[in-house]
């Protein structure tokens, strides 16, 4: 396991990709413009500019061939945004596209980074095998993801809510009054497990580690709404929230499969905890 190969060099495939430097793995990563490369050439990642919205039935062959040397990888890490919150619909038909471009390529591990979206609003602790398509963007998050369940060493890793550098939920409902679901669990994961949850799956691999097909990541502790976005505010000096009586359904992601299976431990196991480290 020496070289790995990013499709996605974002908020979180950059410092994934700049980590994977520090630990001597060789790391090709895709940014969508000519600058985005630049920059991931100048921090030691091999760039490629990959703009999946720009490839055609007419450039396929081209784009293919130019892209043949970032797909020879001994890994392959898929972190397509979806956008769907965003009203973007092109989701898919990127995702077929990147697989179209793959081709029949075999890789020691494929991961392919998913959302706990697949999970509906239910009062259940919610489990890598409860996920189901329960409305449309769920249908499509599930449809993305077996693409790239079907290919050979596959596993895919569901995010729950991402908090991180420039992703501080302070302002999220800061100063705002009568809030309903003040009872349900807050379920996010910081970027620095996000991280160490891929290093730690590649170097089990590596090890020749039994690695499952779906990996759940959430903080262990799931304060409710309305105690950890008052503590959010607070933290930027911002008004507290202010929540009212009504109660809505509170799932809870359970991401302990992967610290059972490879010995992972969340670094920031609080919610509260990582708003020192937003």
């Amino acid at each position: 396991m020496n070289k790995v190969a990013i499709v996605g060099c974002g908020w979180f495939g950059l410092p994934l990709a700049l980590q994977l430097v520090s630990d001597e793995y060789q790391v090709a990563g895709t940014k969508t413009t000519v600058q985005g490369c630049d920059d991931l050439s100048q921090q030691g990642v091999i760039a490629y500019q990959l703009n999946l919205t720009q490839i055609n039935d007419e450039t396929f062959d081209q784009e293919a061939d130019r892209l043949s040397s970032l797909f020879e990888a001994d890994a392959l890490i898929v972190n397509i945004p979806p956008g769907l919150r965003r009203g973007e619909s092109q989701y898919l038909n990127h995702i077929e596209r990147l697989k179209a471009l793959i081709g029949s390529r075999q890789y020691q591990r494929v991961i392919f980074i998913s959302t706990t979206g697949v999970y509906p609003s239910t009062d259940e602790d919610m489990h890598e095998t409860d996920a189901q398509a329960y409305d449309d963007k769920s249908k499509i998050l599930l449809e993305a993801e077996s693409h790239f369940a079907e290919m050979e060493n596959a596993c895919i890793i569901r995010f729950s809510g991402l908090i991180g550098p420039k992703r501080h939920p302070g302002k999220f409902f800061a100063g705002r009054q009568d809030i309903a679901g003040g009872n349900v669990a807050v379920n996010l994961v910081h970027l620095d497990d996000c991280i160490q949850a891929v290093s730690v799956i590649l170097a089990a691999t590596a090890k020749g580690k039994n690695v499952a097909s779906i990996y759940n990541l959430a903080a262990p502790k799931h304060p409710t709404r309305a105690e950890f976005y008052r503590q959010a505010a607070l933290h930027l000096g911002l008004d507290e929230p202010e929540f009212n009586q009504q109660s809505m359904p509170s799932k809870t992601i359970i991401g302990d499969l992967i610290c059972q299976q490879l010995g992972f431990n969340y670094i920031h196991p609080d919610p509260v905890s990582m708003l020192d480290a937003c």
